[in-house]
């Protein structure tokens, strides 16, 4: 059975996802702590988290220290209690932890040379499916219910086709509805024939092995969403969070630039401009997750 957002819920959420995969340290003058959600497989994300804190503990010059949250609400909740001092993020997440704990955004993700992308519907090139009423009935597997291209805007293209009436009616047009917990765990279930389709970024399919990227396609795209991007819990010490976006700049001059494969694959990296969020702010109160 799905979850229905309400604001009451995503605070449920918050509250309910506050365990990580590792123990955050406790003093801020120990290490800047960093809180990273699983997109993609924990375990492997764990040795890429190692690899990128090393090499910004030698940038800025105070220790970092990296962990797995369960998922974006747990990252939130971190951030609210002062067990991570910044945190990558989707969108929505960024919205509503600026709302409920006054999260300051720092940087956004460049793909292809623009800070957006989209959500879309994947479904198996061999599974008759070839348009979103077709899976009326069928399993979805979504990645997280506080994504926007994990969940709320590819929902969203159902109900401007009219066969959902919003996120509380999901149930009545799929057969099941399941929250993976990442991009990668999604689109392996509809990959696997677990579930009849999948709801994810763009680029998520890049997360499957060759052979199962030729093996599926999508028949959905959403609209442009603002990109991923980099957010500090408030209080943060100015200084160290300036050093910490200078840093993280320099990962887009050639020589560094091989490191972003170890931040989920970026081309790059911006200045995070809050009002590119306002379409996420307006989607976030149309469904009830905003006042």
């Amino acid at each position: 059975m799905p979850v229905q957002l309400t604001r009451r819920t995503i605070l449920t959420l918050v509250g309910a996802g506050a365990v990580s995969l590792a123990t955050p340290l406790a003093a801020q003058d120990t290490a800047l702590r960093l809180a990273f959600i699983p997109q993609e497989n924990p375990e492997k994300l764990l040795g890429d988290i190692e690899a990128i804190t090393g090499w910004l503990a030698s940038e800025i010059g105070v220790s970092v220290e990296g962990f797995v949250t369960i998922d974006h609400a747990a990252a939130v909740e971190a951030l609210r209690n002062g067990d991570a001092d910044i945190s990558f993020m989707g969108a929505l997440p960024f919205v509503l932890a600026e709302a409920e704990i006054g999260a300051e955004p720092l940087l956004s993700e460049v793909y292809r040379d623009a800070p957006s992308y989209t959500g879309r519907i994947f479904v198996r090139r061999d599974s008759g499916i070839g348009a979103l009423v077709d899976l009326r009935g069928r399993d979805i597997a979504f990645a997280d219910p506080i994504s926007e291209s994990g969940y709320l805007y590819p929902l969203a293209e159902f109900v401007e086709a009219g066969v959902v009436k919003g996120p509380s009616a999901a149930e009545e047009f799929f057969g099941r509805v399941f929250f993976a917990g990442g991009y990668q765990q999604a689109m392996q279930a509809m990959a696997e024939g677990l579930v009849d389709a999948a709801g994810a970024s763009q680029y998520a399919d890049l997360l499957l092995t060759p052979q199962q990227q030729a093996e599926v396609t999508w028949i959905a795209e959403s609209a442009p969403i603002p990109s991923h991007l980099v957010i500090a819990r408030p209080g943060l010490d100015a200084a160290l969070r300036d050093r910490f976006v200078d840093a993280m700049l320099r990962l887009n001059e050639p020589e560094h630039r091989n490191k972003l494969r170890y931040l989920y694959g970026p081309d790059g990296y911006v200045r995070a401009d809050g009002a590119a969020y306002d379409g996420v702010r307006d989607m976030a109160r149309r469904y009830g997750l905003l006042e």
